[in-house]
């Protein structure tokens, strides 16, 4: 399913000729509204735009696409205006499961935002890891919506009525002590970082699996000094000069003084964020919800530093 909110980006990126200039008007970063258009041209299976270092060129796909997206979102305006009209005056109830950050710096922006208070939508709001919330939506039943993460091709599976919907993506950027003396935003080497002490995950879970390999595929090959799961303990422990640490962008919202975050080109890793969607519960106020959720997050995709 095409997603409304990356139709109005299309709309704005070709009447404007450039990503920059379409993220200005809309309130996200260039690389956003990069990455907007990309899952666009996945959901669509055709190429919209012919990029360059100096400039993005619709293609005929792109124009013919246009055309049609003006009319596609005005017919859904109409649609929800109706929708809205004709509902009783009882709240829709949402029951939303959630990863911490995501709950921490993306949640409060959105129950902040008129748009969310003109749904309707009464939430109940279950935080946790994605493990634990997926298997919620396995055996409880208790869930409509799940927002989980994936780090590389980490394992996790779900039922056959659960519907996977892209909400965007969360960099992970190496983080070092203020007093190691490296410039913020240097472009490093990661072998530069090897010899130095380094707060991990712990061994064995996913993640650290997939940091594991990419380490190595680096040839960086960490002193570890400390394992932690919790990105806000990594930061406070690297700004205490404890060691390195590669952190999302998320928790770097609350980055704390004393550190500086790299460029390190070789380290390159997301966390995947997916919606999980039951079947049978996917209503126009859920996929409201979601959408608003895919643009907060993407609005929320800026320098840290």
């Amino acid at each position: 399913m095409v997603n409304p909110v990356h139709l109005k980006t299309l709309l704005e990126v070709t009447r404007l000729g450039s990503f920059a200039a379409a993220a200005a008007t809309l309130g996200y970063t260039a690389s956003a509204v990069s990455q907007q258009m990309s899952a666009l041209e996945r959901e669509t299976g055709v190429t919209l735009f012919q990029r360059s270092a100096r400039a993005v060129i619709p293609t005929e796909a792109a124009v013919v696409m246009t055309r049609h997206a003006a009319k596609v979102l005005t017919d859904i305006e109409a649609l929800m205006a109706a929708a809205s009209r004709t509902q009783d005056t009882g709240s829709q109830e949402l029951r939303l499961g959630i990863f911490p950050s995501l709950a921490t710096y993306v949640l409060p922006r959105i129950l902040k935002n008129p748009a969310w208070k003109r749904l309707g939508i009464d939430l109940r709001v279950s935080v946790a890891e994605p493990g634990q919330t997926i298997q919620g939506l396995r055996t409880g039943g208790d869930l409509d919506l799940a927002v989980v993460f994936q780090v590389g091709q980490t394992g996790f599976a779900w039922p056959n009525t659960i519907n996977r919907q892209w909400i965007g993506d969360d960099d992970f950027r190496v983080v070092l002590p203020a007093g190691w003396g490296f410039r913020a935003d240097a472009k490093v080497a990661a072998d530069h970082l090897s010899e130095m002490p380094w707060i991990m995950h712990h061994p064995g879970t996913s993640d650290a699996m997939v940091i594991e390999r990419l380490f190595a595929g680096c040839n960086l090959h960490p002193r570890v000094v400390a394992h932690s799961d919790d990105f806000h303990a990594s930061l406070e422990m690297a700004a205490a000069g404890l060691g390195a640490a590669l952190v999302p962008e998320l928790a770097l919202r609350n980055k704390p003084a004393g550190v500086v975050v790299l460029d390190v080109p070789e380290i390159r890793l997301a966390r995947n964020v997916f919606a999980l969607l039951i079947n049978d519960r996917k209503t126009a106020r859920v996929q409201l919800f979601v959408d608003l959720l895919a643009e907060t997050l993407a609005g929320m995709r800026t320098a840290v530093n």
